[in-house]
């Protein structure tokens, strides 16, 4: 029997059972993982917007409230202001200059002055109270804000609470032939003005919760159109079972979903095909496993007691069970090929790499071997890998010519890459059959009907190897002229490769 490649495990090999699509693990989280991606996006849309409605209700009251005591103050100022104004003036009443007369000044400025809406107007004589104008409350009735009056030395700024709500005041003192003898206080009643403030915060409260009920029903409903291409993916992605991988999710946007959307049709497009592989390539092991045990089995049962008889018929099942280790060895390979560990990458020498591959595969049979190597030409490969790929394709040309014909191996430098390629003068390939050879269990028109040797996977792993090293296959046929295989490989390892 022929000897297994003990590089290769038989573990990998595995089950011959189909692949399965695991079914979704049950969703866990919180409440709102619970209730879809739609209600979290509402859920964050109304916190987002009632932080936002929030702050700026504040935010407003706030300058609200600052530009009423902005006004307020200058309003206080400028009454303080006419007042000084009068009191460097002419008294109506006598036609000469005030001087001194505190008293005179402040009863013309109360008949002439009429305070603002809010406002009242007080003053105080030799630390008395004098005259002021009407007033919600009067505040010559507080002691703490009269003793403030009184001992105002300059103008004086202060805020009181009273039973008809906040004022703010100015109190300047009036000097008059240098002595200090009145104080002018305005005050603002600013019950009312904050009143309206309040009022206005209220009403934008209000219209910011009627807005925010319109944007939860508009946000619902537009979270609804977003995610309804994820709603549409479930739906596809619950309908895909290994029968039947054929269905696509419609791309209707060019954004991130739309994005998601095609990488979702694409992984589906490679599924399908590995399933279609997969099914394809169980079909054939099972047929090309069935015929050899079909035969070793049927011979068996008819063996008799004659020792010749005896001696054919376990000779037989002996090259049939052969035949099956040989298929299960070259099943391996391929399977190994697409993990990460199937290249031990190294530095290799074409020139003697090719001599002994010539010493090698002219045993295979009675041909005329020659050899083509460039010079001193060193590239980066797995050299047992890509030795076993030239074999192959060694094997593949004794098959399929005479006894001394004409089998050349060779190599040549081209650019980044080198050509490797085994050609023949045999039957050739017919041009229906040169992309379909490269197929597992696969074989030429010629072959068909023929029992060979081969296991109709060498071509499939001569394939794997080279793509592994990042390479490609090429093949030039003539039919009755013979074939060339050329194995095109990068001087470098491919980036994601097995080094």
């Amino acid at each position: 029997m022929t000897a297994r490649d003990p590089a290769v495990d038989e573990d990998t090999f595995g089950t011959s059972a189909p692949l399965e699509i695991a079914a979704p693990s049950p969703r866990r989280g919180g409440l709102l993982d619970r209730g879809g991606i739609r209600t979290r996006i509402l859920v964050w849309y109304l916190v987002l917007l009632t932080l936002s409605i929030a702050i700026a209700i504040v935010g407003l009251r706030q300058v609200l409230v600052t530009r009423l005591t902005a006004d307020i103050d200058g309003a206080l100022a400028q009454e303080v202001e006419e007042l000084r104004a009068l009191s460097s003036g002419i008294d109506p009443a006598t036609g000469e200059p005030f001087g001194s007369d505190v008293d005179a000044i402040f009863d013309t400025f109360l008949r002439r002055s009429v305070p603002g809406e809010y406002e009242a107007f007080y003053t105080l004589v030799d630390g008395q109270p004098h005259k002021r104008t009407v007033a919600p409350v009067s505040l010559f009735e507080d002691g703490a804000v009269l003793a403030a009056w009184r001992s105002a030395d300059e103008p004086t700024w202060g805020r009181t609470d009273t039973v008809a709500g906040p004022v703010r005041w100015l109190a300047t003192p009036l000097a008059t032939g240098g002595a200090q003898r009145g104080v002018f206080a305005v005050v603002h009643h600013e019950a009312a003005q904050r009143e309206d403030i309040d009022t206005a915060v209220q009403v934008m409260t209000l219209l910011s919760l009627a807005v925010l009920l319109l944007g939860s029903v508009l946000a619902w409903a537009a979270a609804g159109r977003a995610i309804a291409p994820l709603r549409t993916l479930t739906a596809t992605a619950r309908g895909i079972g290994e029968r039947d991988l054929s269905a696509r999710i419609p791309v209707e946007s060019s954004d991130e979903v739309g994005e998601l959307t095609e990488q979702i049709n694409s992984m589906l497009e490679r599924l399908e095909a590995v399933f279609a592989h997969q099914r394809e390539f169980l079909n054939d092991v099972g047929h090309e496993l069935r015929t050899p045990l079909t035969i070793a089995r049927g011979h068996l049962e008819l063996l008799d007691d004659d020792p010749v008889e005896r001696r054919r018929t376990l000779d037989l099942v002996m090259d049939e069970l052969d035949r099956m280790s040989r298929y299960v060895t070259d099943l391996l390979v391929l399977a190994r090929a697409e993990q990460p560990d199937f290249l031990r990458m190294q530095p290799v020498e074409l020139a003697p790499f090719l001599e002994g591959l010539i010493a090698r595969v002219s045993t295979l049979g009675e041909r005329t071997w020659r050899s083509d190597a460039p010079p001193a030409v060193v590239i980066v490969a797995d050299p047992d890998r890509l030795g076993q790929a030239i074999v192959n394709l060694a094997a593949n040309a004794v098959r399929h010519t005479q006894p001394g014909a004409i089998i050349e191996i060779g190599a040549r430098l081209e650019a980044d890459h080198v050509r490797l390629w085994v050609r023949d003068e045999g039957e050739g390939i017919a041009a229906e059959d040169r992309q379909r050879i490269f197929d597992r269990f696969a074989r030429g028109a010629a072959e068909a009907g023929q029992r060979q040797d081969g296991t109709g996977l060498g071509l499939a792993i001569v394939q794997a190897i080279v793509q592994a090293h990042g390479g490609r296959v090429e093949l030039a046929s003539a039919v009755g002229r013979g074939s060339m295989f050329s194995l095109i490989i990068p001087i470098a390892p491919p980036l994601e490769g097995g080094a």
